[in-house]
């Protein structure tokens, strides 16, 4: 038997579609299970999602999303909240298909060797709370370039079109299992020197920060949009994980509609 969970926002229009899903869920015998589902319902928008992909990351491998939008088309939502019906009974009646999407690894390393392992759906950054940031770029362990300046964001090919987009970066299609690093303004100068422009690794590379701190002025690491302060870093290896999340393929929409959509808004006739 199919177990689905549902996680929604705070928003009345939300609500009131959560509480829709679960009335026709409970009529195709679906099972609500908030513990260990097969299937993640989201109700909002691509923020909503991303809470969902943390909150059940630890089950990425057993776990399919399915993102339902209360607002305008997302990058992650393919379903609009008028049509759960037909959501429910493809769910009850048909075998699933997934997509499946590159994520971002973070492992973090302190100077007392202690490691810690982050997961990414869109991005990852590393800035200084009040000071310019400096630190020594890595590819494959063989040194790159050293950086100056408000930090870095390595994102993965969905969160191209997210923060890494606004800072310069290209729009990668996510069936590319390829990470992409963008400088934050970046000095460039007699002195230091970066490579000024995006770039690229490929799924057998990546990417090492050695970030120059100190106690009185810890480092900000951001991973999609949640805030952890450090002060005692060594290094941070950026690769793709062997983890993947999968969407539903019911009503999958093409990555570059998506794109097209949000970005230029062409009227079609």
């Amino acid at each position: 038997m199919m177990k689905v969970a549902i996680v929604g926002n705070e928003q009345v229009k939300t609500q009131a579609v959560v509480k829709s899903l679960k009335r026709l869920l409970s009529q195709k015998q679906i099972d609500i299970d908030v513990e260990n589902p097969d299937v993640v319902l989201t109700v909002g928008g691509d923020g909503t999602l991303i809470s969902a992909f943390h909150k059940y990351e630890n089950l990425l491998d057993q776990v399919r999303f399915i993102g339902i939008h209360t607002g305008h088309l997302g990058f992650y939502t393919d379903w609009r909240n008028f049509e759960i019906d037909k959501l429910v009974e493809n769910l009850a009646d048909k075998q699933p298909s997934t997509a499946s999407y590159p994520l971002l690894e973070l492992l973090i390393t302190d100077k007392d060797h202690h490691k810690e392992k982050l997961l990414a759906i869109n991005e990852a950054t590393i800035k200084r709370l009040s000071k310019t940031l400096k630190a020594d770029v890595y590819i494959r362990d063989q040194f790159f370039e050293s950086f100056k300046g408000d930090g870095l964001c390595v994102s993965t090919p969905t969160g191209s079109t997210a923060y890494s987009k606004s800072l310069g970066g290209a729009v990668i299609h996510p069936r590319l299992k390829a990470l992409q690093m963008t400088e934050i303004a970046s000095i460039n100068n007699r002195v230091f020197r970066t490579l000024s422009s995006p770039i690229v690794i490929s799924p057998d590379e990546w990417i090492t920060i050695k970030p120059e701190i100190n106690d009185d002025d810890p480092c900000v690491i951001t991973v999609d949009g949640n805030k952890y302060n450090h002060s005692h870093i060594e290094k941070i290896e950026y690769r793709i994980s062997q983890h993947v999340i999968r969407f539903d393929k019911f009503q999958h929409t093409h990555f570059w509609n998506r794109v097209e959509d949000a970005f230029i808004g062409h009227e079609h006739d």
